[in-house]
């Protein structure tokens, strides 16, 4: 039972290191790349998790391969800190972006959002000019919120109707967003 339970770790982290290759290889080309700031904002996250890969998948592999309890004990230790960081960000995720918060407006197709319905975490980096302006740039750069225009047409009746959501309705509104969150600093 020990040898299969063994070889079955080996096998497992040796996939995991194989895949640690790939994450650590896309970071250094999003850091060789001409990155914009979006990509800069990915590149530091995914280096981190590919080194981590690496370092857990090569203390199993080699736990499991030479049956050294040492190598073992820190791959799991490593293992533990890794759920409870998963799990530390899954509560902070779930804290910060309370997904029933949006009001209903009537006869619309879409929910009113405030800044200030959201944690103060989030209302500071939102409400930071310099964020913002990354914020926004990522998403007009990654094109999230479509062309609103093709899509709905640019009569005020028609948007009004579509069952559109949050991201959907930022293309057109963002603009409004970024004026009252930074005329509400200046009163």
């Amino acid at each position: 039972m020990v040898k299969i339970s063994n070889s079955l770790v080996g096998v497992l982290n040796f996939h995991t290191l194989l895949i640690s290759f790939p994450v650590i290889g896309i970071a250094l080309w999003l850091r060789i790349k001409s990155p914009t700031e979006c990509e800069l904002f990915l590149q530091l996250p995914l280096l981190v998790v590919g080194v981590f890969l690496f370092v857990v998948s090569v203390l199993g592999f080699v736990g499991s391969c030479f049956r050294d309890s040492i190598f073992l004990c820190l791959y799991l230790f490593l293992l533990f800190l890794l759920i409870l960081a998963m799990a530390a960000f899954t509560v902070f995720a779930f804290v910060v972006t309370n997904k029933n918060i949006g009001q209903a407006i009537s006869g619309k197709g879409y929910r009113e959002y405030r800044l200030g319905d959201y944690s103060h975490w989030l209302q500071k980096r939102v409400g930071d000019r310099k964020n913002w302006r990354a914020i926004h740039g990522c998403l007009k750069e990654a094109k999230v919120c479509g062309r609103l225009e093709d899509d709905i047409g640019t009569k005020a009746s028609e948007f009004y109707r579509k069952n559109l959501s949050p991201i959907q309705v930022c293309s057109s509104l963002s603009h409004l967003i970024h004026v009252v969150v930074f005329q509400q600093e200046s009163i």
